[in-house]
């Protein structure tokens, strides 16, 4: 289908200006903001590998799932998944580990499906200059995140899908180039079982090699965030209507690795990711969609190798898992942040 093409200095299409409006960045629905955002805890809920990184987070029956990669270092020829478990996210457990001979399995997502089953999402990965395939995007499921089926080949080899979002039963997805079908542009996959994704939209965005991203949902409107690492390597901001085949774009005039977002129960978006000025953290930003800013409020414990945060909100509090080298080398944590 054909997208639409508009301007990075436009402002955002007045369709969404009347739902976005209330989410100013900071500014919650119906009450005011009185003390600033603070970190309450933050612990090591991971070293049993020498290099520990990629995380994301989901909340299921009372119980926490963590998932991550494990390997020799940032990129090693083999990789495999941890999944870990948790019922009060003090005392984790290993639940499942994944792997697949002589594959490096990297960024896993895990999400929970309409019908209540856990998805995991990871791309296998081959390093050599001479690999015929260089990413191929997978998928397992689990009815209660210790026994996993074997992996599902989805989407196109060597288009990188991501991660998922769900709504109105259906899986979306960003997927970016690798390898030689690089194409310094992302696709946009939708799936109703997690099993077989079509392209929806064949070139979503296309300037300034984008790749990692998030999308987040209200209604029939939608958003997401992309990674770039080109020129400019800044992250832009697109936004929707159902059914998601044409899309406006924004420069956010930052930069940042490894993008998540989360909708707060009082309507703010909570940005969370690497940020690169005055060196590599982990860090948590305001989305405001109606100005198309970032703007980062608080920097969790990090540095060196991190980022790729999981989040969820939970008993008034956001629960952040990431990963970081900043003690000695890449290990996992939570962190546990109070948003007034």
């Amino acid at each position: 289908m054909a997208v639409k093409r508009v301007a990075l200095t436009l402002v955002i299409p007045m369709l969404l200006s009347d739902l976005w409006a209330s989410q100013a960045a900071g500014q919650p629905r119906g009450r005011p903001q009185s003390s600033g955002p603070a970190i309450v805890d933050v612990r090591k809920i991971w070293d049993q590998a020498p290099h520990c990184a990629f995380t994301d987070l989901v909340r299921r029956q009372d119980r926490w799932w963590c998932v991550f990669r494990e390997g020799q270092g940032h990129v090693s020829p083999a990789g495999t998944i941890r999944v870990i478990t948790s019922a009060d996210g003090r005392a984790w457990e290993s639940a499942a580990s994944l792997r697949r001979a002589d594959t490096d399995l990297r960024d896993p997502k895990i999400s929970l499906m309409p019908d209540g089953r856990l998805m995991l999402l990871a791309a296998a990965s081959w390093h050599a200059d001479d690999a015929p395939l260089r990413r191929q995007p997978l998928t397992w499921f689990s009815n209660d995140g210790r026994e996993w089926t074997s992996p599902i080949e989805i989407g196109e080899p060597n288009y990188w899908l991501w991660r998922v979002a769900w709504q109105d039963g259906a899986a979306y997805g960003v997927g970016y180039g690798v390898g030689e079908q690089e194409t310094r542009q992302v696709r946009l996959y939708k799936s109703r079982d997690g099993r077989n994704f079509e392209t929806l939209v064949d070139n979503l965005f296309d300037e300034g090699s984008p790749n990692e991203s998030s999308l987040l949902f209200e209604g029939d409107h939608a958003l997401c965030i992309l990674r770039r690492d080109g020129e400019p390597n800044t992250a832009v901001m697109g936004t929707t209507r159902a059914p998601y085949t044409e899309w406006s774009w924004q420069d956010l005039g930052v930069r940042i690795g490894g993008p998540h977002l989360i909708r707060l129960s009082d309507g703010r978006i909570v940005a969370a990711g690497r940020f690169y000025d005055g060196g590599a953290r982990t860090g948590l930003a305001w989305l405001d969609p109606q100005q198309a800013t970032l703007t980062e409020f608080l920097r969790l414990p990090s540095g060196g190798d991190t980022s790729y945060p999981g989040m969820v909100e939970h008993d008034g509090l956001l629960w952040v898992s990431y990963y970081s080298s900043h003690e000695g080398k890449a290990n996992i944590y939570l962190a546990r942040v109070r948003l007034p």
